[in-house]
C-alpha cells in the first residue's frame, strides 16, 4: 500500500483499492478547482487554523477524493466522444523548460545582444538591434526597453550579469509587429518611416535581419527539452498514450499546438506513435495536407481478407509553425514551398524558419500552411459531439479564440481549459454565463498538464478492467442472510 508522505493524503481512484495521492493545500488563496458550469465540483478544501494541521476526521479530503474520483469518471465520458481535440500553449512545454512568451525570454534577448553587439574596447551596436527595441517600445507601456546605443549596452551588462527582468512586452506582438513593418515594403532597399512616439524609421534590409536574428533565437529556447528538463517529456508521453485508450470506432485524436518545439514529436518517437502532421516523404518531407486524410490499417490473420485499424496514431497539427519548419520556393512537387527537417541549432540561416504565422494581425489573411492548419482547427471544433481541452493556453491569440467562439455556438461542443490561474477576459466571460458546456480544471496541481494528466485524465483500457475486477469481486461474494450470516445455499 502506498504511504502519503508529509504534505500529502491518501484517498481512492474510482477502482476499489487504487491508491491516490492530492496535494495539501498551502494557502486559502492556492488550492485546486474543478468546475462544471461554474460549480466546483472538489469544494473548498479545509484551512486549518495553522497550515499543516491535518483534519482529523478527514471527512473533507475524503469527499474531494471522492468527487476528484467522480471528475476521472465524467472526463472519461467526455474521451469517448466522436471528436477530441487537444490545444496546447506554451503553459504545456514550461516542465521541459519551455519559455512563456507573455514576455520577452531573457535567454533571447541574451542570444540578441550577444549578436547585435560587437567589438569590446568600443562596442558598436548593430541596426538591426535597435529596430527590435524599437518594435518592443511601440508596444510597450511603459519606457522599458532601450533605445539609445548607452542604454542598450547597459541592458546587455545587466542581462549579462544576471540582473536583468524580461521585457513586459509580449514576444509574440513584438515579432508580428516586425513582420507588419516588413510587409509595408514590398520592395528591396525601401525605407518606413512614421511620426509617433517613438519615431519610426528603418530600412528593409535592418528589418530582414532583425527577423531572421530574432527567429533563430526564439528557435534556440524552443529546443527542447533543456538539459535537465528531460523529466517533463515524459508526462507527455503518458498524455499520449492516454489518448490512445480510445474506442477504435472513434475519430483519431487531434492535437493541436500552438507551440514551435517538437516535444509532442520525441514522445510520440519513444512510445511508437505513428504521428500523421501534414508531411510526407522519407528523406525529404514536404506539406501535403491530404496526409491527414490517410489512415493506417493492417490485415488481420484471417481467409476473409478483413483488416483491422492501427491503434497508435494521432493527428498533430502545428497552428504557429515549428522550428522544423523551412521555406523553400514552391515547386512542382512541393506546391506549398514547406519542408521539414531535424532542427540545426548551428546549422545555415540560407533558409528561413517558419515560426509563428505571418501576417499575424486579426483579419489579415494567413498565408499556407497556415490557412489550412487553421481551417482543419475550425472544421475539427464545429464537428457534432466534439470536445476540446485546451492546456497551457492563455487565450491570448486573437485567431483561435474566434475558432473556440463559433465552436460554442454548437450545442454538443464541450470546453475544458486545463490552467493554474486562469485570468484572460475569455475566461472571465465564459465562466460568468455558467454554462455547462465549460469545464475549468485550475489550480497549482490541476491546472498544470503533469497534474491533469496525473490526476484527472484517465486510462480508459485501465478504468474498464477496474470495474471488470470490482464486479466480478462482487459476484463473487458470498449473499448474506437478514442476520448476517452466510447463506449456505
Amino acid at each position: 500500500m502506498h504511504r502519503a508522505s508529509k504534505g500529502e493524503h491518501p484517498g481512492l481512484l474510482p477502482g476499489k483499492g487504487q491508491p491516490l495521492t492530492v496535494l495539501e493545500v498551502k494557502s486559502p488563496s492556492q488550492h485546486d478547482r474543478f468546475e462544471i458550469g461554474g460549480e466546483d465540483l472538489l469544494g473548498p478544501p479545509r484551512v486549518p487554523a495553522a497550515y499543516g494541521e491535518v483534519d482529523p476526521s478527514g471527512t473533507t479530503e475524503r469527499k474531494r477524493h471522492e468527487a476528484l474520483a467522480d471528475i476521472r469518471i465524467r472526463v472519461g465520458t467526455l474521451l469517448k466522444t466522436e471528436t477530441v481535440s487537444l490545444l496546447l500553449g506554451a503553459g504545456a512545454s514550461v516542465e521541459c523548460g519551455g519559455p512563456l512568451i507573455g514576455s520577452v525570454p531573457l535567454a533571447v534577448e541574451h542570444t540578441l545582444l550577444e549578436e547585435g553587439v560587437s567589438g569590446n574596447t568600443r562596442p558598436r551596436v548593430r541596426d538591426w538591434l535597435r529596430v527590435f527595441y524599437l518594435a518592443a517600445r511601440s508596444l510597450s507601456s511603459s519606457a522599458e526597453p532601450p533605445l539609445g546605443r548607452d542604454s542598450i549596452l547597459a541592458r546587455r551588462s545587466a542581462i549579462t550579469g544576471g540582473r536583468g527582468e524580461p521585457l513586459r512586452v509580449n514576444f509574440e506582438q513584438v515579432l508580428a509587429l516586425l513582420h507588419r513593418w516588413r510587409s509595408a515594403l514590398p520592395l528591396p532597399g525601401g525605407r518606413l518611416r512614421m511620426d509617433g512616439s517613438p519615431s519610426i524609421d528603418v530600412t528593409s534590409g535592418d528589418l530582414d535581419l532583425c527577423i531572421e536574428h530574432t527567429t533563430r533565437a526564439l528557435a534556440h529556447v524552443c529546443h527542447l527539452p533543456l538539459d535537465g528538463r528531460e523529466h517533463g517529456l515524459s508526462r507527455i508521453r503518458t498524455l499520449l498514450r492516454k489518448l490512445l485508450t480510445r474506442p477504435l470506432n472513434l475519430k483519431r485524436v487531434n492535437i493541436f499546438t500552438l507551440n514551435y518545439d517538437t516535444l509532442v514529436e520525441q514522445a510520440s518517437d519513444t512510445e511508437g506513435i505513428v504521428l500523421l502532421d501534414g508531411f510526407v516523404g522519407n528523406q525529404r518531407r514536404i506539406f501535403r495536407p491530404e496526409r491527414y486524410e490517410q489512415d493506417l490499417y493492417f490485415p488481420a490473420e484471417t481467409t476473409e481478407g478483413q483488416v483491422h485499424r492501427f491503434d497508435r496514431v494521432l493527428h498533430l497539427y502545428k497552428l504557429h509553425g515549428s522550428i522544423t519548419w523551412v521555406a523553400d520556393s514552391p515547386t512542382i512537387d512541393n506546391p506549398y514551398g514547406v519542408t521539414a527537417a531535424a532542427f540545426d541549432a548551428g546549422g545555415s540561416r540560407s533558409r528561413p524558419l517558419l515560426i509563428y504565422p505571418t501576417p499575424a494581425k486579426y483579419g489579415e489573411t494567413l498565408g499556407m500552411p497556415y490557412s489550412e492548419l487553421f481551417r482543419r482547427f475550425a472544421g475539427a471544433l464545429v464537428r457534432p459531439q466534439s470536445v476540446l481541452f485546451t492546456i497551457g493556453y492563455g487565450f491570448g491569440d486573437e485567431h483561435v479564440n474566434a475558432i473556440i467562439r463559433q465552436a460554442l455556438a454548437v450545442p454538443s461542443f464541450t470546453l475544458v481549459v486545463v490552467d493554474p490561474r486562469p485570468q484572460s477576459d475569455f475566461v472571465s466571460r465564459l465562466r460568468e454565463q455558467r454554462d455547462q458546456r465549460i469545464w475549468i480544471s485550475e489550480g497549482p496541481t490541476l491546472g498544470t498538464l503533469s497534474g491533469f494528466v496525473d490526476r484527472v485524465l484517465p486510462d480508459l483500457r485501465e478504468e474498464e478492467i477496474l470495474r471488470k475486477v470490482e464486479a466480478t469481486h462482487r459476484a463473487l461474494e458470498p449473499t448474506r442472510t437478514a442476520e448476517g450470516t452466510p447463506d449456505a445455499n
